[in-house]
């Protein structure tokens, strides 16, 4: 695990509220594609369900980040494409059970028109920073 520093206000800036505004740490860049509520056999999880889709996003990451030998510690940034800005209470729930609100990252939440299949509600990318 890398030793990162969070800035939730830098001077002159609104506090941040559920995510940090600047994370910086050294060390080895892990990027994790966008993941999507699928299972390990490619099957969506909680058609229509903002929470189970959110879960199993969140599961995804944390597989991904393990095998590049990373954590939700070592993440710098979260980026959450959503269909519907409705969606982010339950991301902001899933994210919970992984990530202490002492420990947030830089975030940002995009509502976008469609995700490549129309029963997906949200898709999570995350970037991770190893000490080396």
């Amino acid at each position: 695990m890398s030793e990162l520093t969070r800035i939730p206000a830098p001077e002159g800036i609104a506090p941040a509220v559920q995510y940090s505004h600047v994370v910086m740490g050294t060390g080895r860049f892990v990027a994790v594609s966008g993941q999507l509520a699928l299972d390990e056999s490619g099957r969506l999880v909680g058609e229509g369900d903002p929470a189970a889709q959110a879960r199993q996003v969140f599961e995804n990451l944390r597989r991904c980040l393990t095998a590049a030998g990373a954590a939700f510690d070592d993440v710098v940034k979260l980026t959450y494409f959503v269909t519907d800005m409705a969606h982010l209470p339950a991301i902001r729930a899933a994210r919970a059970e992984h990530i202490p609100d002492d420990r947030l990252p830089a975030a940002s939440a995009v509502q976008v028109a469609a995700l490549v299949r129309p029963e997906f509600l949200m898709e999570i990318e995350a970037f991770a920073v190893l000490a080396t």
